[in-house]
């Protein structure tokens, strides 16, 4: 932080000698311990231990708590935080990686937050720089909402595309669907992680095995046998998040989703990739209503592996 109102000194922490409690004062006494610069607070892993830490940071800024979904990627994915002395956390982010077990072949960078009290200090991109830092090589990606996309294309992400931001209470009807759906087995897994590293472009197996105890609902879409899309509802506040969303066309996805909407009374959200303008057209139609618009940034990569035809929709845009 440097020097403060231009006198030199650092803000300490004193112990009072009248009532034993501590106060703050400016002095370059030897008896006061320096509160620490920002600076040189240290970055360092996290894990479900921090979750309540990370809930209280989304509180804070605006966000909803999320527990459910903060403890789905501290599990399965990297956290990196920074202690805040006061008690929680200055920042927070994690890092999920995709990939065999040699080799990581993409990082989503996600859940990106800033104290607001250490709003506008630098934290974030210092935070970042340490992110891509350990990254190394690996190519990266990330839904930037456009508060965070400068500080993003500072770093070197360039944007790749455009995700809209659905929810809403689903209304049913229409023609009736030729597509058959059903609530996925244990027998489909093997189906579904190959489908999902065909569509999403690297192997995802470490998060997509975690969606039978994280999603309430995991269906997949069949023809003559074969599974043609799969999609996996899970709840997250008062909303249920439609994501992922893989199918072989437009008609596929619509008959996942509204299979996905007959099982529950929650409204609905969803972020799907503009480009799929016939989805987005039907579910604005069946009463879900446009919420907001990200950035999908990449670092390291001009594109996204994959094929983006079947990939409608992430798991969560903080872990693609």
């Amino acid at each position: 932080m440097g020097c403060a109102y231009g006198y030199g000194m650092a803000k300490s922490t004193c112990v009072c000698g009248e009532t034993g409690g501590r106060r703050g004062c400016w002095s370059d006494s030897l008896t006061c311990v320096s509160t620490p610069s920002l600076a040189t607070l240290p970055i360092r892993r996290l894990t479900l231990r921090d979750l309540t830490a990370c809930a209280d940071l989304s509180e804070d800024r605006g966000w909803p708590r999320e527990e459910h979904k903060w403890g789905f990627l501290l599990a399965a994915g990297k956290g990196f935080g920074i202690d805040d002395p006061e008690g929680g956390l200055v920042a927070a982010c994690v890092v999920t990686e995709y990939g065999s077990w040699e080799r990581t072949d993409l990082g989503a960078v996600g859940m990106v937050l800033v104290a607001e009290r250490h709003a506008r200090r630098g934290v974030g991109r210092r935070l970042m720089n340490h992110v891509v830092s350990t990254m190394g090589t690996t190519p990266l990606t990330l839904h930037a909402t456009p508060n965070g996309r400068p500080l993003y294309e500072e770093l070197g992400f360039k944007v790749t595309g455009r995700a809209e931001m659905l929810m809403g209470h689903f209304a049913p009807g229409g023609p009736k669907s030729g597509v058959l759906t059903r609530a996925a087995t244990a027998e489909d897994l093997p189906s579904i992680l190959r489908m999902d590293e065909e569509v999403f472009g690297v192997d995802r197996t470490p998060l997509i095995t975690r969606l039978p105890a994280f999603a309430d609902q995991l269906r997949v879409a069949e023809e003559d046998g074969r599974i043609i899309g799969y999609a996996a509802a899970w709840p997250n506040m008062d909303t249920q998040v439609v994501g992922p969303l893989i199918a072989r066309d437009t008609e596929t996805a619509q008959a996942l989703i509204t299979s996905l909407a007959a099982h529950t009374d929650r409204p609905l959200r969803t972020d799907v990739d503009v480009r799929h303008e016939e989805l987005l057209t039907w579910a604005k139609a069946r009463g879900l209503a446009s919420v907001a618009f990200n950035a999908v940034m990449t670092y390291g990569i001009t594109d996204l592996p994959g094929d983006w035809t079947r990939r409608f929709a992430p798991l969560t845009v903080a872990a693609g």
